[in-house]
């Protein structure tokens, strides 16, 4: 297993979903607000059964550049009410994938003890965030959950035309951070998009193992943030 030399590191990057903002439990509340507003009979928790696997297959289709971002924000939502026969026509669709965004961008839960970790590690590194997240709503995320002040640079996969693992968004983050990769350290739930590409560009990196996946020696694993502690 490779160890964390945290005496060489100034900068962290972070992900943002799924890595300190809880993903999942504000898209489940997104879905209960437009699902009422807009009058659409289905069982939340079958639809989020159908839903949570599907959005991640999209989004790996979109960050493989197969799909554009509106297919994804389309077809997300089809293919799931085809998957539950919940039948939905397209301007409906239409209208909830609008209303999904405009909604999930204001909720604000954080996995626990991110405002403990982030607090710890300010004083000593300076802090960034590297995101695939669509830029009109990361900032948003950001703000509305009141952590956007820990953070110097905020680069984005439409900023910088390529999306996580590709080595241009990890070099636009050293650029703008104005560090060094053998001086960085990359934190995020992704092994494919956070770990290898932050490894693959030479910084060190912390897989945050949400989901309780394979174990694995690629690098330092992690189950709850406030472990980030122990290693830096």
């Amino acid at each position: 297993m490779r160890i964390i030399n945290k005496h060489i590191v100034t900068d962290i990057f972070f992900d943002l979903d799924h890595t300190l903002w809880d993903f999942e439990k504000n898209s489940a509340l997104t879905f209960k607000t437009i699902f009422e507003k807009h009058a659409i009979g289905v069982d939340l928790d079958v639809f989020l059964t159908a839903y949570v696997p599907a959005n991640l297959v999209y989004w790996r289709r979109y960050r493989e550049n197969q799909i554009t971002k509106e297919a994804l924000r389309y077809e997300r939502l089809k293919s799931v009410f085809d998957e539950i026969a919940h039948p939905v026509d397209d301007p409906t669709i239409d209208l909830l994938s609008e209303a999904y965004i405009a909604g999930l961008s204001r909720q604000k839960h954080l996995f626990p003890n991110t405002i403990e970790v982030l607090e710890y590690l300010k004083p000593n590194y300076r802090l960034h965030i590297i995101t695939n997240g669509f830029e009109e709503i990361q900032e948003r995320k950001l703000r509305n959950s009141g952590i956007d002040g820990y953070f110097d640079q905020v680069v984005n996969s439409e900023m910088a035309g390529v999306k996580k693992p590709h080595p241009d968004i990890f070099k636009m983050g050293m650029e703008l951070a104005g560090t060094k990769p053998e001086n960085s350290i990359m934190i995020g739930d992704s092994l494919e998009a956070d770990i290898a590409g932050a490894l693959g560009f030479g910084l060190q990196a912390i897989h945050f193992n949400l989901d309780n996946g394979p174990l694995h020696e690629t690098c330092v694993t992690i189950k709850e943030l406030n472990e980030i502690k122990t290693y830096l």
